[in-house]
């Protein structure tokens, strides 16, 4: 059988059989791959915690008919031993995980930007680099801009007319002049506005300085953005803990 290597990510795995596990990963190359690990629920399994999510790993693997055999499979971080511990965390990295996979419906199609994005996003929870949530607004505002879906929070959506503009709407593809407004539009804070758009365009100074009000108007847009262009909200993303 032809074998393939490269880096994935463990976004989820399920019980196969009596030892067995299906695991599905996001790879560098080769997209979104589900695999079968053979005995990885015996204690004698050489790789079993090496395939947990959040981990990183340099997988081998045989491609096949419907699913792929692991072959080799090694540890390059293993970053939910750094999460686990942490409740705001660790549920903010199963909405990452859960988005990626939702993000990529297709198996097998390349999509590298959002392998390096959920590794990024996976490192910066660990490394405690921001808040929990603000990692999280960035990580889901950015794959859905990869996935076609860029959301303007300054210039009119609709007339491209330069903002701020007062008003919002999500399914109207963000930020509306006072002329463009639909019924149902949102006035956010402008404050909120201005988070959305240093998350989508990484300036973690303004971020890191927003007041909690304006982090937590900002995730319930970020939500609303997510189940409109999914048709169905993330099941971890209720989870996640957002009184910080």
């Amino acid at each position: 059988m032809p074998v393939f290597r490269d880096e994935a990510v463990v976004l989820r795995t399920h019980k196969l059989g009596e030892a067995d596990r299906i695991i599905t990963l996001l790879s560098r190359r080769h997209g979104r791959i589900r695999a079968v690990a053979k005995g990885v629920r015996r204690t004698s399994s050489r790789y079993g915690a090496r395939l947990e999510p959040f981990t990183l790993v340099d997988l081998q693997a045989h491609i096949g008919r419907s699913l792929d055999v692991v072959q080799q499979v090694e540890t390059i971080a293993a970053y939910g031993a750094r999460l686990v511990d942490d409740y705001p965390r660790w549920t903010a990295g199963q909405a990452m995980l859960e988005a990626s996979e939702r993000l990529t419906p297709e198996e097998r199609t390349p999509a590298p930007q959002q392998f390096l994005l959920l590794v990024g996003g996976l490192r910066a929870l660990a490394d405690a680099e921001h808040e929990a949530t603000l990692v999280l607004d960035a990580f889901l505002l950015r794959s859905l801009a990869l996935a076609g879906w860029a959301t303007s929070f300054q210039d009119c959506a609709r007339c491209s007319a330069p903002g701020p503009h007062r008003w919002f709407s999500v399914n109207a593809g963000g930020a509306l002049c006072d002329r463009c407004r639909p019924a149902g539009a949102i006035a956010p804070a402008p404050p909120t506005l201005a988070l959305l758009a240093a998350l989508l365009s990484g300036d973690w100074g303004v971020a890191d300085a927003s007041e909690p009000r304006h982090r937590r108007e900002a995730s319930g847009i970020v939500a609303a953005q997510v189940q409109w262009h999914l048709e169905r909200t993330l099941k971890s993303l209720p989870l996640v803990d957002r009184t910080g």
